[in-house]
């Protein structure tokens, strides 16, 4: 029987809504998108058309896959993040609203120095250095990644927004003291691995399963990556220049502490939109 955008939309969200899927309206509309070939513009604009069945089959696989736990930015290979459009593969983590407090944090301390260098350490995708250099345009950002897949996708999406002229991708280890060729830094902005190695087996299928654990895995108690940026990336500061990380929920304290001892005064912290602290971030002192 033939099947309009509309009608198939429908079933999906419904599918999803019984399955408890989180935002069941946009996994539908993204993934019938996807399967169909059309932007959402299209897809509102042919919504009363028949769709040829090699679509509706498309359509209808990926929410099986969806339905079995994977995540609809894998399934689609794009995400948004920021208001900017990112290309995602397994690779990289899935760009999160979370983030966004960090982001904010990061451009409006770029917005205090006159011609900003920042760095984005661990940037996967690269979301939180191009969000500053869409917001500050007299930055220059450099998106600092391990992972030589990762790099891949920041070097993608550097190209997809337009930046190259600002923005660089090169490979960086958190866990290492920096190359003095990497020169120095008015902000460093870090959502590093924070989950505790004991916790990652009981998260989310859509996470465990799917997610890069190299992007997770925050050693036993989760702070390796503080610890290790704290001690060893502040030489990268300028002195006055500012340090943000994204902590996992009941870290904020502890990382305050760390950033403390380590020369990092003004040391605050954020709550995400769920009022969980989510960023701490601080100014680096010209002495300890």
């Amino acid at each position: 029987m033939a099947t309009t955008y509309n009608d198939l939309y429908l079933d999906l969200r419904t599918r999803f809504r019984r399955a408890g899927v989180f935002d069941p309206d946009r996994a539908a509309r993204e993934l019938l998108c996807a399967a169909c070939g059309k932007t959402r513009e299209e897809l509102v604009r042919d919504g009363r058309l028949y769709m040829p069945p090699e679509a509706e089959r498309a359509a209808d696989d990926l929410a099986r896959r969806h339905l079995a736990g994977e995540p609809v930015a894998y399934l689609i290979g794009e995400w948004e993040f920021y208001g900017l459009p990112l290309d995602i593969s397994r690779a990289v983590l899935i760009p999160r609203p979370d983030t966004e407090v960090l982001a904010a944090r990061a451009i409006e301390a770029a917005e205090g120095f006159a011609e900003p260098r920042v760095l984005d350490l661990c940037a996967g995708s690269g979301c939180v250095g191009l969000a500053i250099a869409k917001h500050v345009p007299n930055a220059r950002v450099v998106l600092g990644e391990l992972d030589e897949e990762a790099l891949k996708i920041c070097r993608q999406n550097i190209r997809r927004n337009a930046l190259s002229a600002r923005v660089s991708a090169v490979c960086a280890d958190a866990l290492e003291k920096p190359s003095r060729q990497l020169g120095e830094f008015h902000v460093i902005a870090c959502n590093p691995p924070y989950i505790p190695t004991r916790e990652i087996e009981t998260l989310d299928v859509s996470v465990r399963g799917y997610e890069p654990h190299l992007a997770l895995d925050g050693g036993e108690d989760g702070l390796d990556f503080f610890r290790a940026v704290c001690e060893k990336w502040r030489g990268a500061l300028h002195p006055f220049g500012k340090l943000l990380f994204e902590v996992g929920a009941g870290q904020a304290d502890a990382v305050l502490r760390l950033m403390r001892s380590h020369g990092f005064g003004d040391v605050q912290i954020r709550k995400d939109t769920g009022d969980i602290p989510r960023v701490v971030y601080g100014t680096l002192w010209d002495e300890i």
